[in-house]
C-alpha cells in the first residue's frame, strides 16, 4: 500500500469546520462467541456542503459503519473508536442521546424504501409524524409542512399525494417520499445508503438531481454510500474506498477516478463497465449548442443499412428466435381490466448473435423473456424457436422443445433448489432429457463445472455454502447442461458486485464463443448490454420503439426515449458524466418533439 497521505482534501470545504470527525472507527459482530471485525481503524471527515462517497463491494464494511454512527447495530454488534458530530460524541453515547440526533441532526436515506416506510399510514402522515416528533410544531403546522416538503422532493399534487399510500407511489417517488422524511428537520448530515440501487436509469437521474439541487440549497453535508462508480462520478466531491473493514484509499473524486493510487481501486474501477467502451462516441449525434438547444446528427447510411440487415432473418438460415407481432396481456382480476403489457414486438435472433433488449421497469422486457420461454401465454402474434412456433403449445407438446433453449434468471438463490446439491441441479436436465447414467451424468456435470470455472468437488455443496457469483455460475452450467441453441439471460449479473459481475460477463462471453448458441440478453444496464450484444432492442411501455447494431442505437439513436435513456445512463468518469448531465437537461427540456 502506498505510503503517501491517505487523503488530500478539498481545498473549499477544509476552510470551515467539519460536520462529521470519523476516527479510528472499529466495528465487530459476536459470533459463535466470537468477536468478528467488520470495520476497522475507519476515520474521515465531511465538511458542510459536502457530498462523500462510501465505496466498496458487499461485505467492505461501508453499511455497517454508517449504522454504527447512528447507533443501529443489530445486538450481537458493538462499536469503538470516535465519531463527533459538530464536536459531540456518538460512539457510546446513550440511546436516549442517539434517539434525539437521529432524524434530526442525522437522517438516512435507505435502499428499498418500500420496506422502510409504513404501508398503513399516509405519506403524508409520516412526513407528518417526523416534524412532531422532533418540533413543537403543532398538527396544522406539521402537515402544512409536510406538503411543502412533498413540493420540494417534486412530488405532483402534493397536497393530494399527502393522503396517498406507499403503495399508490411508483419506486421513484417513494425514494424522493423517504427524501423528504430525511429532510422534514433539517438535518446537518443526511446518509444516503445506496439510494438509487432499485431505480431505473431514468429515475436514479432525476433522483441524483434532486439530491444535488437540495444539497446545496440546504448546505447539509451528504454522505453516499454505495456500490455504483457512475453514482460517485455524477454526484460526490470525494471518495473513499474500503475494503475488507479498511479504508484502502481516500481521495477527491477526479483524482481518485483519473490518477487511483491502490491496486484495488484500480481493479475496482477497471471492472464496472463503462458505457462507450466498445462502440465508443455514446451519444455523438446530440450535440448541445451554447443556447441549450439541441443538435441532432443523422446516423451514416452504412450504419442504418447493418441495422436493417440485423432486423430481417439471414437468407437460407432458421432463426433461433423470431418474434412476429407478439402482444401479451395479463388478464383481469376481480373489478380490475384486463392489461396489455406488450403491443405488437418483433424482431430476429439468428444462430449465434445475442440481442440485447432493454428499457425500463414495466417497458415488459421479463414478460417477452418468460414468453419467449413459455412461461407467458401470448395473446397474438408468433414466438418460433429454430423455426417452430411454439404460442399455443401445451406443456406435452413443449416438453421436446425445451432441450432447445434455457434461461438464466435475475436470482440464482431462488432458482436453485435449497435441497439439491449443486451436482443433482446441474444433472437434473440431463436425467431428464437424456436418461444417462450414473457414470456419464458424473462426467458431463463436472465438464460443465470446469466450463463455467468452479472446482468439481463443488458438486456435493449446496446452494447456501456458495457465494453469490458461483451462484449465478451454476444457474449458467444448469441451463447449458443440454447445449441449449438459444439462451435467454433475464438480469443474470444485476444482483452482483462489479467485480464478479465482471468476471460472470466474461465468461457469458467465453461460452458464448465456445457453444455457439443464441442469446436473448435482458437488461437495464446498457454498458453490460454493449459487452455482450451485437444489436438492441429497446422497449417503452411494451411498444418497441427502436432496434438496431448495437453501434447505430448507442451512437446514432432515433428515438427521443432511447436518447433520454442513453442520458441518464451513468458513466464511471466525471468529466464525461458532466456532459452526459449537460445532454440529459437539453433533451428533457426538449421532451419529445426531437425526433
Amino acid at each position: 500500500m502506498s505510503s503517501a497521505p491517505l487523503y488530500s482534501d478539498v481545498t473549499s470545504p477544509a476552510a470551515t469546520a467539519p460536520i462529521l470527525e470519523v476516527s479510528g472507527l472499529g466495528v465487530e459482530f459476536n459470533v459463535d462467541n466470537k468477536w468478528v471485525m467488520a470495520a476497522e481503524d475507519v476515520s474521515f471527515t465531511v465538511h458542510p456542503g459536502e457530498i462523500m462517497a462510501i465505496v466498496g463491494e458487499s461485505g467492505s464494511g461501508k453499511s455497517m459503519s454508517s449504522m454504527a454512527l447512528l447507533g443501529l447495530l443489530p445486538g450481537n454488534g458493538r462499536s469503538s473508536g470516535s465519531a463527533k458530530l459538530q464536536g459531540k460524541e456518538l460512539i457510546g453515547a446513550p440511546q436516549s442521546t442517539l434517539r434525539k440526533v437521529r432524524g434530526n441532526d442525522i437522517a438516512m436515506i435507505f435502499q428499498e424504501p418500500m420496506t422502510a416506510l409504513n404501508p398503513v399510514l399516509t405519506v403524508g402522515e409520516q412526513i407528518k409524524e417526523i416534524i412532531e416528533q422532533h418540533s413543537d410544531a403543532s398538527p396544522a403546522q406539521a402537515k402544512e409542512r409536510a406538503i411543502e416538503l412533498l413540493k420540494m422532493v417534486e412530488i405532483p399534487e402534493p397536497e393530494r399525494r399527502y393522503g396517498s399510500y406507499p403503495h399508490q407511489f411508483s419506486g421513484g417517488q417513494r425514494q424522493r417520499a423517504m427524501i423528504a422524511i430525511a429532510i422534514a428537520n433539517d438535518p446537518i448530515l443526511l446518509v444516503a445508503d445506496e439510494p438509487t440501487t432499485a431505480l431505473d436509469v431514468t429515475v436514479q437521474a432525476e433522483v441524483l438531481e434532486l439530491l444535488r439541487n437540495l444539497n446545496r440549497r440546504l448546505n447539509s453535508a451528504v454522505m453516499l454510500i454505495t456500490h455504483d462508480m457512475g453514482v460517485v462520478a455524477d454526484l460526490a466531491d470525494k471518495v473513499v474506498v474500503m475494503e475488507k473493514g479498511r479504508i484502502v484509499e481516500a481521495a477527491p473524486v477526479a483524482e481518485l477516478f483519473n490518477n487511483p493510487r491502490e491496486e484495488y481501486t484500480r481493479q475496482l474501477l477497471a471492472a464496472v463497465p463503462h458505457l462507450g467502451s466498445v462502440v465508443g462516441g455514446v451519444l455523438s449525434s446530440v450535440e448541445v449548442e451554447d443556447d441549450g438547444s439541441l443538435q441532432i446528427t443523422d446516423a451514416p447510411r452504412a450504419v442504418l443499412r447493418e441495422s436493417a440487415d440485423l432486423a430481417t432473418p439471414d437468407a437460407g438460415v432458421v432463426p433461433a428466435l423470431q418474434l412476429t407481432g407478439v402482444s401479451i396481456e395479463y388478464p383481469g382480476r376481480f373489478r380490475q381490466p384486463g392489461f396489455k403489457a406488450v403491443s405488437d414486438v418483433s424482431f430476429v435472433i439468428n444462430p449465434g448473435e445475442v440481442m440485447g433488449l432493454v428499457g425500463e421497469s414495466g417497458s415488459g422486457k421479463s414478460t417477452i423473456a418468460r414468453a419467449v420461454t413459455g412461461l407467458l401465454p401470448v395473446s397474438a402474434g408468433s414466438v418460433d424457436i429454430n423455426g417452430t412456433n411454439i404460442a399455443g403449445l401445451s406443456p406435452k407438446e413443449m416438453l421436446p422443445l425445451r432441450r432447445k433453449f434455457a434461461i438464466v434468471f435475475q436470482d440464482p438463490a431462488a432458482s436453485l433448489n435449497p435441497r439439491m446439491s449443486i451436482g443433482e441441479s446441474i444433472g437434473e436436465p440431463l436425467f431428464l432429457h437424456e436418461k444417462l447414467s450414473r457414470a456419464d451424468l458424473d462426467r458431463r456435470v463436472e465438464g460443465l463445472l470446469d466450463d463455467v470455472q468452479l472446482p468439481t468437488n463443488f458438486r456435493n455443496r449446496y446452494p447456501h455454502e456458495l457465494s453469490g457469483g458461483q451462484r449465478q455460475r451454476v444457474g449458467i452450467a444448469r441451463a447449458l447442461s443440454l447445449r441449449p441453441s438459444l439462451l435467454v439471460a433475464d438480469e443474470p449479473t444485476s444482483a452482483l458486485d462489479v467485480s464478479v459481475q465482471a468476471r460472470v460477463l466474461a465468461l457469458l462471453q467465453d461460452l458464448q464463443q465456445q457453444y455457439g448458441f443464441a442469446c436473448l440478453f435482458v437488461s437495464h444496464d446498457l454498458a453490460v448490454v454493449e459487452i455482450l450484444a451485437s444489436h438492441i432492442a429497446v422497449l417503452n411501455k411494451g411498444i418497441m420503439v427502436e432496434q438496431g447494431s448495437t453501434e447505430q442505437v448507442l451512437r446514432y439513436p432515433q428515438d427521443p426515449y432511447t436518447r433520454r435513456l442513453l442520458a441518464a445512463a451513468p458513466v464511471p468518469d466525471p468529466a464525461e458524466q458532466a456532459l452526459r448531465r449537460e445532454q440529459r437537461n437539453a433533451l428533457m427540456a426538449a421532451g419529445s418533439s426531437v425526433g
